[in-house]
């Protein structure tokens, strides 16, 4: 579970329920169906209109990760790559082959066994940087689900806020002061759930996502460094050095120390 999306969304509400019951509004006042049918339901139409169905059926699957991020090990991951190293310039490249099957990562599963396969090193550079752009582009797809969403939320905010303004319009002759002041109040309600829609939900989880994306690219770009300096015969403290520049200063010194042990 991520911490940091649970406590902003928590924060975020809880500030927000501290400024209306400071303002004197009242909780109950903020909650109207219409006007969450008007934005909410016509924010998600509009973004399921605008992307092939079978996205809408997996973005679940996608935005689970806002919660629930995969695990990755840079450091892990840079050690077991420089280990790698060792054992085929000492042994060879088909030494490899035994260790291939214990790998926990296909994507890195499949480049080492090209390596041991004897394939080209410029394919098998070509062969992977395909794969991960294609898994970059996939994750996009669901990214950009929310960024429409995002976009869309509060347009529909506003199109409550003219019905609204509508119904306020046509009472206006009437003299009832209550169902005027009710079409303004569901007016200014419906632009309220746009925004919060767009700024609390869809715009953070795009951000939320790329992050994650850009974590599991640079994941696999360290796979790629390493699996050609492996099948080059680089040396393994050479591998280390390059792989390292991934990290940061204090992922470095952690792997430096965990090295010295």
């Amino acid at each position: 579970m991520d911490l940091g999306t649970l406590i902003g969304l928590g924060l975020g509400f809880g500030v927000l329920g501290l400024g209306v019951i400071t303002a004197g509004v009242g909780l109950g006042s903020l909650f109207d169906v219409p006007s969450l049918l008007i934005t909410v339901g016509g924010g998600v139409a509009g973004t399921i209109i605008a992307h092939p169905w079978e996205t809408t059926l997996g973005i679940g699957k996608v935005s689970r990760k806002v919660f629930f991020p995969d695990k990755f090990d840079m450091q892990g991951l840079i050690t077991t790559l420089v280990s790698f190293s060792e054992k085929a310039r000492r042994e060879g490249l088909l030494a490899l082959e035994d260790d291939v099957n214990e790998l926990p990562f296909e994507f890195l599963k499949k480049g080492i066994q090209l390596v041991v396969d004897g394939t080209d090193p410029e394919l098998v550079r070509n062969i992977m940087e395909t794969e991960m752009g294609n898994m970059g582009g996939r994750h996009k797809i669901g990214i950009n689900w929310w960024d429409a969403l995002g976009s869309l939320a509060p347009g529909f905010g506003m199109l409550g806020t003219l019905i609204g303004l509508v119904a306020m319009l046509q009472n206006l002759g009437s003299g009832d002061s209550s169902a005027i002041g009710s079409g303004m109040a569901a007016a200014l309600i419906t632009t309220l759930y746009g925004s919060l829609l767009a700024n609390m939900f869809a715009i953070p989880f795009v951000k939320k996502l790329s992050r994650r994306s850009e974590d599991e690219l640079a994941m696999q770009q360290v796979m790629i460094e390493g699996t050609l300096s492996i099948q080059s015969g680089d040396n393994p403290r050479i591998v280390k050095e390059k792989l390292s520049s991934y990290l940061s200063p204090l992922e470095r010194a952690a792997l430096k120390e965990d090295a010295k042990e």
